[in-house]
């Protein structure tokens, strides 16, 4: 076991360069199921969970080849179609080798996944697609059981947007007969590389970014360049969260900032300063934060997985702000741990309500998942005092290096062993 130690109260300055997305990474990764041969991916961010992955894929057949940030795999030769609890059980993204397996080998045994206790996130929209596919689909013993002798085209709408539901069903349809329509599907900038990079293989996928997707059937995929992943939006609007919260002055490089676009704007509210540059995006923040109320939303809204580190920078603010969850039903379970380093947040239903206070005390507290981790990140490096997080698995699931880019713009972490 592990811990962070922090000691908060210094301006974060300097630059810190951002990685790719863990978001675009792991459907990539799946994708390549589909494939005949190899495909090379870069920009591949040194997670715990595209390890995971890479192991998932690597139990059932497939050879990969990880280098820093290069991956090449070759999924062409699966043997099996089991998606067994050991490894799903760890991260909720494994359902992702769902759609690509029925589509290829007719077959998928994936377990019920696990990951982030942040909601029910129900799989149900996932089965309920691939059955009007034409797959045959039942729960049973704690696995989602289906198979198919071929899929077939068919209109999809999803009563809600949902990220991996939209990419599970494009790495369906990409091999089925005839056309699917994927209506209400999820916008987000990982769906698009996804799509962008299966249309690199010969997949005809057209509209994704929009509320509608339409995607050809082929018979056959074949990687013949190397696709880079994008840039992730998430840890970017992350350290930049981190920068106002200690009232620094911090160049992000390779921050996608037509991705950011609702985050930037509500980093304006509480009072940042924004230039946007040809590589990336310069912050700083000087003054008082102000307060701000957020709603979280489908992509382009506001993310989901900024409201954690959002609720830290708001927690001293000057003011009261009011934050609404609408994505995850359980996501706030970072609010305890705020309040036991003085914040004052009360949680009404999908509401938290903040009231701001002159400043944070250090306490030994502990993260529940990947964005939660991140808050406390925010929190301890804007406190007085030293604060110790435990939990910091959660942490490298979605952050490559933090400790060492924080250090790197003067701030005061290390790891440590914890008893």
């Amino acid at each position: 076991m592990e811990k962070i130690v922090m000691k908060g109260g210094k301006p974060l300055c300097g630059k810190v360069k951002i990685g790719g997305a863990k978001n675009a990474a792991l459907p990539l990764i799946s994708s390549s199921i589909l494939l005949d041969g190899e495909c090379e991916f870069s920009n591949v961010p040194q997670l715990k969970d595209v390890e995971t992955m890479c192991s998932l894929l690597k139990l059932m057949g497939a050879e990969f080849e990880l280098k820093q940030h290069n991956l090449k795999i070759d999924a062409s030769n699966i043997n099996k179609t089991l998606a067994p609890y050991e490894l799903v059980r760890t991260m909720r993204a494994s359902i992702l080798v769902l759609g690509p397996l029925l589509a290829k080998y007719k077959r998928a045994s994936v377990s019920l996944p696990g990951g982030c206790a942040i909601g029910e996130r129900p799989v149900n929209l996932h089965i309920e697609a691939l059955r009007k596919l034409g797959a045959f689909v039942e729960v049973k013993n704690g696995y989602i059981e289906t198979k198919a002798k071929k899929l077939k085209g068919e209109e999809i709408y999803f009563d809600i947007p949902t990220v991996t539901g939209t990419e599970n069903v494009i790495m369906a349809a990409t091999l089925a007969d005839g056309v699917t329509t994927i209506l209400n599907a999820a916008q987000e900038p990982e769906v698009v590389d996804l799509a962008n990079f299966l249309n690199s293989c010969g997949a005809k996928i057209e509209g994704a970014g929009t509320k509608n997707i339409v995607i050809k059937g082929v018979s056959s995929l074949k990687a013949n360049k190397v696709h880079n992943i994008i840039y992730d939006r998430i840890e970017a609007g992350t350290y930049m969260v981190l920068t106002c919260a200690t009232k620094g002055d911090v160049e992000i490089e390779n921050a996608p900032y037509q991705f950011l676009h609702a985050v930037v704007e509500k980093l304006k509210d509480v009072g940042a300063s924004i230039n946007v540059k040809k590589n990336g995006i310069r912050i700083k923040m000087k003054g008082k934060i102000k307060h701000t109320d957020i709603e979280t939303m489908p992509y382009p809204g506001f993310p989901t997985d900024m409201q954690p580190q959002f609720t830290s920078l708001l927690s001293i603010a000057d003011g009261s702000s009011v934050i609404t969850e609408t994505i995850f039903e359980k996501r706030f379970s970072h609010v305890p741990e705020l309040t036991r380093m003085g914040a004052n947040i009360k949680v009404s239903g999908n509401h938290a309500i903040i009231e701001g206070v002159d400043h944070l005390n250090g306490a030994p507290v502990t993260a529940t998942d990947i964005r939660a981790a991140a808050s406390l990140i925010v929190a301890g490096l804007a406190a007085c005092g030293e604060t110790v997080m435990f939990g910091v698995h959660h942490l490298d699931r979605g952050y490559e290096n933090l400790e060492q880019k924080i250090r790197a713009l003067s701030g005061s972490i290390r790891r440590e062993k914890s008893e």
